[in-house]
């Protein structure tokens, strides 16, 4: 197993289309290359790839192990950015020993592990038989793992390839579950006689709602409410909203258009500056880019949301909660319940909607968020969906191919692994539905910035990920 080639096999995944939902490309990729290579392919009703390659000589007797990765990823680009994910390649740079995409996401969650799946099964590693699954529509809901039937895949060892940290080894997760508020509204005319202009929370962080939540990055949505909530004496009338996208997203950016007496437009822009202000001081050098903008706007809107929807809706951003909610009592350091604030959309006309999601790896405590989450909009008179819920993975008692990435890492590089559980979403815990023997670990490479422009991986981790999986892959027999 060579990590020139995972990276060279990584850089043909960044030209194939493959956001969530819209996997077809990536399939019809996923089995070219298995019949390019002489493998046994096989794809299920929801879209989800097996890849198999048999046991070469002297591994015959070897246990079989799935290779497990995700051929979706997030599509987030910065705001004027030209870069079209149904049909352009992914932008990258190498710089500084990263793989960065400056302006885009990169893919590497969960790319880099389709790719390393990929170089065990077509390179010239010796190995038992492998199995290399691929599920589609992780991101927006696990969908590919949900839909996994009985007997698709035949092994009791499966490497999740999901992970984004290297030299620590996942073996349990958080489970999630989809809140959405929906908000029906009356549209009023505009006065002519108002002056329309743009507000704009851009700069921040962002990041994925797992990983990143305990990092104090504020949310575009909360952010643009608070500031909506602020003006709200100086009578203003609410033209649009936007904000967020993914729900495992934190919101990096999120806009409004008002229109307002054009004498109160200076006290107006000053109370945008202060709000600036406040947000930088409130979170200290996290959030130090952040960016409030107010311009002037043609007047082209001539409907607004009626003054009591606004209201609602705005109060609703300021008193959602977001970020952590709950600490772990049994693993210091490790985040048991949270919430994400994702995204305000007008969908349709008439129709205003809330997307979040809660994370905990204790059933009740991630039910009791969506409560929460509920009743703030539940308070504000919206309509309430729970949807896309999904289980945690109970780290196990016993498990044999924990113990040999443990015993591998410590005899490649001298030193023990971090074993621990991870606040983001996996699949094992339903593969286990399904599966209920299945022996596993989550391992990966080191990424920084994933579900954001900017993502980057870091080669140097890369190196030695793909040693370590060939080291376990290898001495197993």
């Amino acid at each position: 197993m060579n990590s020139a080639n995972v990276l060279e096999i990584f850089k043909e995944i960044t030209k194939v289309p493959r956001e969530s939902g819209h996997e077809e490309k990536i399939i019809k990729w996923l089995e070219d290359f298995a019949k390019a290579h002489g493998l046994e392919c096989r794809t299920d009703k929801a879209g989800n790839v097996l890849i198999i390659k048999e046991a070469d000589k002297g591994y015959e007797n070897a246990p079989t192990i799935i290779l497990q990765s995700h051929s979706d990823m997030v599509c987030e680009k910065n705001s004027g950015s030209s870069h079209d994910f149904e049909k352009d390649p992914i932008p990258f740079i190498i710089e500084d020993g990263w793989m960065i995409a400056p302006e885009t996401t990169l893919g590497a969650d969960c790319g880099i592990g389709m790719a390393c799946a990929l170089e065990l099964v077509s390179g010239k590693t010796p190995t038992g038989r492998l199995e290399a699954l691929f599920t589609v529509s992780e991101e927006t809901g696990l969908d590919g793992a949900m839909a996994l039937e009985a007997g698709f895949m035949s092994g009791n060892i499966l490497i999740n390839l999901d992970s984004e940290d290297e030299g620590e080894i996942f073996v349990g997760c958080a489970g999630g579950l989809d809140t959405t508020a929906k908000f029906s509204y009356r549209t009023e005319p505009v006065c002519s006689c108002l002056k329309q202009v743009g507000i704009k929370i851009s700069g921040l962080l962002g990041g994925h709602s797992g990983d990143d939540i305990n990092k104090g990055h504020a949310t575009a949505v909360q952010r643009l409410g608070s500031l909506l909530y602020d003006l709200v004496p100086d009578g203003y009338k609410l033209l649009r909203i936007d904000g967020g996208n993914k729900r495992n997203a934190i919101a990096r950016e999120a806009s409004a258009v008002i229109a307002l007496d054009p004498a109160k437009l200076d006290a107006v822009r000053a109370k945008v500056g202060e709000f600036e202000a406040r947000t930088k001081e409130e979170y200290g050098n996290v959030e130090c880019n952040i960016k409030v903008e107010l311009t002037e706007c043609k007047k082209d809107i001539t409907e607004a949301i009626d003054d009591s929807t606004a209201l609602r809706l705005v109060t609703c951003l300021t008193a959602c909660p977001h970020g952590v909610l709950a600490m772990s009592q049994e693993i210091p350091g490790f985040v048991e319940t949270s919430t994400n604030l994702a995204s305000v959309k007008m969908t349709e006309p008439g129709i205003i909607r809330l997307g979040t999601s809660q994370r905990s790896c204790v059933t009740a405590a991630r039910r009791a968020a969506g409560r929460k989450v509920e009743a703030a909009f539940v308070a504000v008179g919206a309509e309430v969906r729970h949807e896309s819920e999904y289980p945690g993975w109970a780290p196990a008692a016993v498990s044999d191919v924990r113990d040999r990435f443990v015993a591998s890492y410590r005899k490649l590089f001298g030193c023990d692994p971090a074993v621990k559980a991870i606040h983001a979403g996996l699949e094992c815990g339903l593969f286990t539905e399904v599966y209920p023997n299945l022996d596993m670990v989550s391992v990966g490479p080191t990424l920084r910035g994933v579900h954001a422009p900017g993502e980057k991986l870091d080669l140097k981790s890369l190196d030695k990920f793909v040693a370590l999986l060939e080291d376990v892959i290898v001495n197993y027999k």
